[in-house]
């Protein structure tokens, strides 16, 4: 489609939809990350709500690509429908505007096409299905190669009659979902990995805000590691919005528990001390749960027994969107957000560093609390002075 005749998107959502009394709350909250997300790109765009439809009116000179590029990022959007606005004036100038958009848009057009009215102005003086008629003959006359197929269609033309006339024919997906912002807030568990940037979208897409928090530990880890997760969050807050990113240098914990405690217990027991420090900051942003990209079974703190294990230390609910896939499920969905790439990356974690030969797949609880006490002269000050020097980077 060109651009010159495109004056305005109308944004389709589904779930809000559903919302009853509450509808409008969530119409409000899509509207406001609308707003936010088409600010960062050139161009004076304008977002309403009018007559249960919502609309972004282009006023002045904009890239078409990334306006819509912006707006498939936007969660709660189903379709963004390119639309071409005329003035009311009756059917003689209605069905000469459908003739000029299509001759714009589909010139020569010769395949099979619907026509749709919905007619939400009733003093227009025709129903529906009498336009859809009308001007569907109209269309005929004008293009000799069409032919009407109301079943399956290859060209959907929608005009809407309001107190203008709306035009358009093409629908272009959003990324569904509720609005960031509608239903709480987490925070992330960030590795440089690529299961956790896939939860935080995944989460985001129900509609929650999240922040993260990433365990750095140096100098087993470089800066150049920490620079992946920086990125790697900013790729989800195209999605998400804004994250508050809480660096915690992790070292001394980690070396402590390597010289404390048996090695093959090393994974969960860090594990453990890395849910409580997330969990501190949770609290401490208001979050209401942790969100964690761990699926069942992927490597040894993540079967069910091991899960259990680092669920016991949290009285926040810990939240696992990626739980039940498989490692292709979780690439594909990386890759649709372009997070892939990043990823993989080699530039190690704290994680990987400190893994054992042969890490315990079934951890006794028991076992582990008896463990854990030979942590209990020194435990407490490292992790206060973890939390202490944290170093917080916004990230948009």
């Amino acid at each position: 489609m060109e651009d010159r005749m495109i004056n305005a998107f109308l944004i389709k959502y589904a779930e809000i939809a559903l919302k009853g009394k509450n509808r409008h709350l969530f119409e409000d909250a899509l509207i406001r990350q609308m707003r936010l997300a088409l600010e960062k790109i050139e161009g004076e765009f304008q977002v309403t709500k009018e007559q249960g439809r919502v609309y972004v009116h282009c006023h002045s000179a904009y890239d078409f690509e990334e306006a819509v590029e912006t707006l498939q990022k936007v969660f709660g959007i189903v379709g963004i429908c390119p639309v071409a606005i005329y003035e009311e004036k009756g059917f003689e100038q209605l069905s000469q505007d459908v003739l000029t958009y299509m001759k714009e848009h589909h010139p020569g057009y010769c395949g099979t096409f619907k026509v749709h009215t919905r007619r939400a102005k009733k003093s227009f003086p025709m129903e529906s299905m009498e336009v859809n008629a009308e001007l569907g003959g109209c269309i005929l006359d004008a293009f000799p190669g069409a032919s009407v197929d109301v079943h399956e269609p290859q060209l959907n033309l929608s005009v809407e009659i309001r107190e203008r006339i709306y035009v358009y024919s093409q629908t272009i997906p959003g990324p569904g979902g509720m609005p960031v912002g509608t239903n709480g807030k987490g925070m992330l568990l960030l590795s440089g990995g690529i299961d956790s940037p896939v939860a935080g979208y995944m989460i985001a897409k129900r509609g929650v805000q999240i922040d993260a928090v990433y365990f750095h530990a140096p100098p087993y880890t470089s800066e150049r590691a920490k620079q992946k997760v920086v990125d790697l969050a900013r790729l989800v807050a195209r999605y998400s919005g804004p994250i508050n990113l809480h660096v915690v240098n992790f070292t001394d914990i980690q070396l402590y528990i390597y010289d404390q405690c048996p090695h093959e217990e090393l994974t969960i027991i860090m594990r453990r001390y890395m849910m409580r420090i997330a969990e501190h900051f949770a609290r401490e942003r208001k979050c209401m749960g942790l969100i964690t990209g761990e699926s069942i079974g992927q490597v040894a703190s993540q079967t069910m027994q091991s899960l259990m294990a680092t669920n016991e230390v949290c009285t926040l609910p810990v939240y696992r969107p990626v739980i039940g896939f498989d490692k292709q499920e979780i690439v594909e969905i990386a890759h649709k957000i372009d997070t892939f790439e990043t990823s993989i990356q080699p530039f190690e974690d704290c994680c990987t560093i400190f893994v054992a030969k042969h890490p315990v797949t079934k951890p006794n609880l028991k076992i582990i609390h008896r463990s854990e006490t030979k942590l209990e002269e020194k435990i407490d000050s490292l992790m206060e002075e973890a939390i202490r020097t944290t170093e917080v980077i916004t990230v948009e």
